[in-house]
């Protein structure tokens, strides 16, 4: 088995499972054509023993920097959200010297300020059966026994001091009439354990990371670049020693070492063209650092967010999320009759609607997990059963109705929890929710996929750390709503600050040069992509390109997928990718603000990924979460899993400009856990 950092000590890995599974094929051997099979992976940092002891176990068996010694290192930290934002000031903090960056104007624009609903956290306020073990568990279940036990315990764990941090910054939660913090539930669960500020929670978190991060930035621990974009990883002796940057103001291409990289730049959902994430949203930085030799896992496992503002026209190039939380109090439903669509929802008799959620599954109701939610709202509508105005051939859309809650609550007491949600609906529709149903339908929001890490969160490049959506360690094939603020702020706070010390305890490193031959071939790279990406001069936007591959990432490797549809797409990414470089027209110059150049950059590193993303989603010849085949469903259509299989995570090797990528198999063992089919009815 392939042991990634083997100057490490750790106990050996549990053996995996026995498997009926077909033998691996030879390691020349090209599955579908397409890729290979290489040696399985193992995550050597995981400790071993009570699942409850084991975090603490590891924190004590990672090496310690003395305060003197932290101010000769260097960390650099791509992304300010979440994740980014909280390490970069908890590094700040402990003492070592941080390079942090951001293409936005300001930290505070990172897209973790668009978070809605709120934060899970295992403090049992309600007195409704919470615990850690609880949200561990229904976190490992929501995401269909596709994740790590030990890193997802862990998750559940710290996820109580992230509330406590959060309270001593003083984020606004929303409080009960006694003043003690409120709670409320999000979908896969039956307690409430979500901390929230009305729709705004991500704001309001980001806002006290931002803080925090200001601080050191005043204190002069943490060096602030803003509006730059990391184009290039550096790569010393196997290690990772720096980045490649671009100023997106005055276009100059930048070169920046340090002693370690910490990767927050969030997930890949743009690469749907249309998604709920930031226009600016991409993948460049966590593709690049893939090139180099970081392993890329699950990138098919894709979340469908089921409360999004639907499609309305072809023209469109965002889609705007209403936050899960609206399923607390409204109702979702359809009219039985695809004769009724027509109708205004008011003039719909009750018998005549169909609340299929509360029908199918009526344990959880409107609160089942995003992916089962996302599922039967497009089942209904190929039904012919959508409402809304046609796009196309079909009416992609179905109500939440707060009608109910209206009548039980009161309009005042509705707006005091959703008022926000409801009037950023009637802005961008022209509908008041307090009076009609809203129309809501899936959309991209959240990638469970990313660059593989180990249990301390470094990636098959030592050196190279990854933490938030830009890793694929905690929630499997599906994310339950509330989770992606908890792991941001669990990697940033409290994991990333007690694992990184373990490699940065070897240091201080070399010192490097810019006129090191491996750092000057990575400048080199980035000048000649740039100039390559300007000589072209054809005749396609970029926009066109990535509208294009979009389209078919969605038709094909989308909510449902087939082998037939997949070998598609592939083919046709491969033709979009020639002609994209063959037939770009990217505007404007290199030496200065250029947002056509900065698309694409970004677009081609979507189409790179978006082939991968086929790749795994065809070799996964099961459904589970986010990744549902079409040859693989229960007869009354829900996912079917294959366990004996594919219960392993799927690390990915960059194969090479025309090569095929490697596949290496980390089996996931389950101690505590039973694994079984999901059920929420």
């Amino acid at each position: 088995m392939t042991d990634l950092h083997s100057d490490t000590i750790a106990p050996e890995a549990p053996e995996a499972p026995a498997t009926d599974s077909p033998e691996a094929p030879a390691p020349d051997t090209l599955v579908h054509g397409l890729y290979r099979e290489g040696e399985p992976i193992v995550d050597t940092k995981a400790p071993r023993g009570p699942i409850a002891e084991r975090w603490n176990t590891r924190k004590f068996e990672a090496a310690l920097v003395n305060p003197a010694n932290r101010r000769k290192l260097t960390v650099i930290i791509v992304g300010t959200g979440l994740a980014g934002g909280a390490a970069a000031a908890t590094l700040g903090e402990a003492g070592y010297n941080v390079k942090s960056f951001c293409y936005q104007d300001s930290p505070r624009r990172a897209h973790s300020i668009a978070a809605q609903g709120g934060i899970n956290a295992a403090k049992n306020y309600k007195e409704d059966g919470d615990s850690t073990f609880r949200l561990f568990y229904d976190t490992v279940k929501g995401g269909d026994y596709r994740s790590r036990e030990s890193n997802v315990y862990r998750l559940a764990e710290v996820s109580a001091n992230i509330i406590d941090q959060c309270v001593a910054q003083g984020v606004p939660f929303a409080r009960e009439y006694g003043g003690l913090l409120d709670n409320r539930s999000f979908g896969g669960v039956q307690v409430s354990r979500t901390f929230y500020a009305r729709g705004q929670t991500g704001q309001q978190l980001l806002i006290g990371a931002y803080q925090a991060l200001e601080r050191q930035v005043a204190a002069g621990t943490v060096e602030m670049f803003a509006r730059h974009e990391m184009l290039e990883v550096v790569i010393v002796d196997g290690k990772a020693r720096g980045i490649i940057a671009r100023d997106l103001v005055t276009g100059e291409i930048e070169t920046h070492l340090a002693d370690a990289v910490v990767l927050a730049s969030g997930g890949y959902g743009n690469v749907f063209f249309l998604s709920t994430n930031a226009m600016g949203s991409n993948v460049t930085a966590t593709w690049r650092a893939h090139r180099k030799g970081a392993h890329f896992a699950n990138p098919c496992y894709t979340q469908i967010h089921p409360t999004c503002i639907p499609v309305a026209g072809e023209h469109q190039s965002k889609l705007t999320l209403m936050s899960e939380s609206l399923r607390n109090d409204g109702r979702i439903w359809v009219p039985k009759n695809a004769a009724d669509c027509e109708k205004d929802p008011r003039q719909i008799p009750e018998e005549d609607r169909d609340y299929y959620l509360e029908r199918i599954y009526p344990s959880f109701g409107n609160l089942v997990p995003r992916d089962i939610a996302s599922r039967q709202a497009k089942n209904v509508c190929d039904e012919g059963r959508g409402v809304g105005p046609k796009v196309g051939d079909f009416r992609r859309g179905v109500y939440l109705d707060f009608t109910d809650a209206l009548k039980r609550m009161s309009a005042e007491a509705v707006a005091e929890k959703y008022g926000n949600l409801l009037d950023m609906y009637q802005r961008i529709t022209g509908e008041n929710p307090y009076e009609v149903p809203m129309r809501i339908y899936p959309a991209v929001h959240y990638t469970m996929g990313g660059l593989w890490v180990d249990y301390d969160l470094q990636s098959t490049i030592p050196g190279l750390f990854v933490t938030g959506e830009a890793n694929f360690s905690d929630h499997g094939a599906n994310r339950l709503g509330a989770s992606a603020l908890m792991q941001g702020l669990a990697d940033g706070y409290f994991v990333l600050p007690n694992t990184i010390r373990d490699y940065l305890a070897k240091g201080p490193f070399p010192k490097l040069e810019e006129s090191h031959e491996a750092v000057v071939e990575a400048r080199a790279s980035v000048d000649a992509r740039v100039q390559k990406l300007l000589s072209i001069n054809g005749d396609r936007s970029v926009d066109s390109f990535h509208k294009e591959l979009g389209n078919i990432m969605w038709e094909y490797c989308g909510m449902e997928r087939s082998e037939e549809g997949l070998l598609k797409a592939i083919d046709l990414i491969r033709g979009l990718r020639d002609e994209f470089w063959r037939n770009v027209k990217v505007l404007g110059a290199a030496d200065t603000l250029n947002q056509s150049l900065e698309k694409a950059g970004r677009v081609a590193d979507f189409l790179e990924l978006g082939e991968l993303m086929c790749i795994d989603a065809l070799h996964r010849r099961e459904s589970c979460g986010g990744h549902f085949r079409a040859e693989s469903q229960t007869e009354d259509g829900e996912a079917l899993r294959h366990d004996d299989e594919y219960a392993y995570v799927a690390a990915w090797e960059w194969g090479g400009q025309d090569g095929a990528p490697t596949l290496h198999k980390e089996d996931l063992v389950y101690e505590f856990v039973e694994m079984k089919q999901r059920s929420y009815k």
